[in-house]
């Protein structure tokens, strides 16, 4: 069996047949970079690492693209609030989106551009729009006319009639339809803005994607990833202004299910977040993969510590085994068991493909306590090959310690934790003192709403 996909723009398992044999091109909507990224986007970048990992086993060669948002009105009012520029706040949580896609042992994008760097692929594709009559200028915006593109709605299932209104619709009656998206804001004093051929301004938060994906996949390509809550209104109004362009886009959509919270969707909005700098304080990265890449990606998973010290236990039953039969095994060959293909193959089955995993290590047990040492060969082989599919094969995590970046970032967090815990319990003149400690050896410590972050001066 090839590769089937649930594919949400026609609901249903549909077989992967690349655009070009041998390749497979993706493009993962990214994070708008107002904060930190927490454990609820990550479970999209492993979910779409495993998919590239399960292609290149499969001998395809894989282009990977995951954008940047770095200008939205997320980041200027959190930039505003914070007295910070817009662009260092941008860049500081995208050092984050850096930090946790190499924690997390996901291979680097293939190309991972900015919105910023591509106004112009954006006024061009504008203006097809306008030329189509797809699109107008209203006193500097640009607007989509959702009227004139008929299959508007398919992606989501969704008619024109039955929708809401754009959030930003409220008292503005230059829009020929209230449901009209926005392609380019009109500068506001203040504001950062790019010239274009209507005034200045900055891109809507729709165009900016379908103008990355098509530069550096072409007008079509293969899988567009995302997370559910992107289906609409974002990934439907990409496909809506990529089509009417004349753009074949995405030729499929995949969608993960939400990290939920108490059941409640992780968002930043909530306040209910858990970054990725913090977590892995109390778990192992690998762990932490593990949790979350077990579950099938269209599912939603409820986060709890319990369910988190499980993975962990399972993960480590995995890592015993190695441990135990590497001695052992001088040379070995990987071989993917037929089992874990078609798991794999049935839209990403992870939690098959894990249980013919554990099954093997299984059998490598009970041949280590027999002595069999051709039998352990085997199984070693078998675990390395589905391991490193998933990403967490032990052999890839092992890390030096006790180097001097490790101990200083060790020795000053100690020193941040004290000082957390004294602000707790109300005990400032002790904070301030170790703030001051801190700062007497280059340390800058910095209090966000988002946590506590350091550097060196």
């Amino acid at each position: 069996m090839s590769l089937q996909i649930y594919d949400t723009g026609t609901r249903a398992v549909r077989a992967f047949e690349p655009l070009e044999p041998g390749r497979a091109s993706i493009y993962l909507c990214g994070l708008t970079v107002q904060g930190p990224p927490h454990i609820g986007h990550v479970r999209n970048w492993i979910n779409m690492d495993v998919l590239r990992r399960w292609l290149g086993a499969n001998g395809y060669e894989v282009t990977f693209v995951r954008n940047v948002t770095d200008i939205d009105d997320k980041i200027l009012a959190k930039s505003a609030e914070a007295h910070e520029p817009w662009w260092a706040l941008a860049f500081r949580n995208e050092r984050e989106i850096v930090f946790a896609e190499a924690a997390l042992g996901c291979l680097p994008a293939s190309y991972e551009p900015r919105a910023t760097g591509h106004v112009p692929e954006m006024v061009e594709l504008m203006q097809r729009l306008i030329d189509r009559g797809h699109a107008y200028v209203a006193d500097g915006d640009v607007y989509f006319d959702v009227r004139s593109f008929p299959p508007y709605g398919a992606l989501s299932g969704q008619r024109v009639d039955e929708m809401q209104a754009a959030g930003d619709s409220v008292g503005d009656s230059r829009k020929r339809d209230p449901r009209d998206f926005a392609l380019w804001k009109a500068a506001k004093p203040g504001e950062p803005s790019w010239p274009t051929p209507w005034g200045r301004g900055r891109p809507g938060w729709h165009l900016e994607c379908s103008a990355m994906a098509t530069k550096y996949l072409g007008p079509t390509f293969d899988i567009h990833g995302g997370g559910l809550d992107l289906v609409f209104p974002h990934h439907e109004n990409e496909q809506a202004q990529s089509h009417a362009a004349g753009d074949g886009f995405a030729r499929y959509w995949m969608h993960n299910g939400f990290v939920t919270l108490s059941g409640e969707k992780m968002s930043k909005s909530l306040g209910n977040t858990l970054q990725v700098r913090e977590i892995v304080k109390q778990w192992r990265p690998v762990e932490v993969r593990y949790y979350l890449g077990a579950a099938h990606y269209r599912s939603v998973i409820e986060f709890s510590p319990s369910a988190l010290d499980e993975a962990a236990s399972a993960y480590r039953r995995i890592e015993n085994f190695v441990e135990k039969a590497t001695p052992i095994v001088e040379e070995w060959t990987e071989s993917i068991p037929d089992a874990f293909a078609r798991a794999m193959d049935d839209d990403l089955g992870v939690p098959a493909a894990l249980a013919v995993l554990h099954d093997t290590v299984r059998g490598g047990n009970t041949a280590l306590a027999g002595g069999a040492k051709e039998t352990v060969r085997e199984a070693y082989g078998a675990v390395g090959a589905m391991a490193r599919v998933l990403g967490i094969w032990p052999g890839d995590w092992t890390q030096e310690t006790g180097s001097t970046a490790d101990v200083l970032d060790g020795l000053v967090q100690l020193a941040l934790d004290e000082r957390e815990l004294a602000r707790e319990r109300k005990d400032f003149r002790s904070a301030d003192v170790i703030r001051a400690r801190l700062a007497g050896l280059g340390v800058t410590i910095e209090d966000t709403r988002d946590g506590t972050t350091w550097s060196l001066r």
